[in-house]
């Protein structure tokens, strides 16, 4: 197998890194920040544990944690055949990053960005070759989703989306083709009009977000209801997606309250730290929803 730079130990940039490493590959993790790193090879090691005493994995969890690199340094792009961007929802640090990686990289070396809803062309003119640039948008918790849209920028090439499709299959994981590069792409833009809608009726004291979540998992089948993504992924990344949505223009996919962004502001950032939409004990079991946890709402 080869080598993969995933840029940013967050939530997301771990869980990359995670399934590159459980799939074969040599993973370079970067992020400027040391406690992030630590945190993200913390969080991989616990979670290969489960997975393994699960009897889920090929290899043994300290084999796949040993091809994990933490790094604090771009300079890996130079020399892996993947590189994959998973930094904040912030377009300029998106840029500033690829403006970087275009002069480390090799020409032919792929780019990939795992945005949810900035439009791949608009990250690649930051570079000199936008036709190596591409959209790998994974869903978390990633090692447990196994979807991921590919996406096509104006300027990708046809031969880098297929190598696009084809590198989210050896993950073991199932693309979806997105064709055409629109804000938000196919997925991120299904589930922000039903968040919206969602967050209203919780805003306007409708119903409960436990109510909401049983209600679209047992009426609509939905694997987790949206308060439930919504907690997993962090009330923070929502808002920045919210937040980019707007400055992208599709003010139908904005959020009408303002109930996330008081969330946010009171530390409220979903299950990575214990609480959000719900309630969570120390070891990650989510609680049943309590009105009086919900001041204002």
């Amino acid at each position: 197998m080869g080598s993969v730079l995933v840029i940013g130990a967050g939530f997301m940039g771990a869980g990359i890194g995670q399934v590159c490493a459980q799939a074969g590959y040599r993973v370079h993790l970067m992020d400027i920040k040391a406690t992030a790193l630590d945190k993200a090879l913390s969080d991989i090691r616990w979670s290969l544990e489960k997975l393994g005493n699960k009897g889920l994995l090929k290899d043994p969890p300290q084999t796949i944690l040993g091809r994990i690199t933490p790094e604090q340094e771009l300079n890996s792009a130079a020399k892996v055949e993947w590189v994959i961007e998973a930094a904040l929802e912030i377009e300029d640090l998106k840029l500033k990053i690829f403006q970087e990686l275009d002069s480390l990289a090799s020409p032919e070396t792929p780019l990939a960005t795992n945005t949810s809803t900035i439009p791949i062309t608009r990250i690649a003119r930051a570079t000199q070759h936008p036709e190596r640039v591409i959209g790998l948008h994974f869903f978390g918790p990633v090692p447990l989703l196994s979807l991921v849209e590919v996406i096509k920028g104006k300027k990708t090439s046809p031969e880098l989306f297929e190598r696009g499709v084809a590198f989210v299959q050896s993950l073991g994981k199932t693309p979806v083709q997105v064709q055409k590069d629109i804000p938000g792409f196919v997925m991120n833009r299904i589930f922000c009009a039903a968040l919206r809608e969602a967050v209203d009726l919780i805003a306007k004291g409708v119903a409960t977000p436990e109510d909401v979540d049983t209600g679209m998992r047992l009426g609509y089948g939905w694997n987790a209801g949206p308060f439930e993504i919504t907690d997993n992924a962090g009330l923070d990344t929502w808002a920045l997606v919210g937040q980019s949505m707007k400055a992208l223009g599709e003010e139908d996919l904005v959020f009408r309250s303002d109930l996330i962004e008081r969330m946010v502001k009171e530390g409220r950032l979903g299950r990575k730290v214990g609480k959000g939409f719900y309630q969570y004990t120390p070891e990650g079991k989510r609680l049943p929803w309590r009105s009086e946890d919900q001041s204002g709402v």
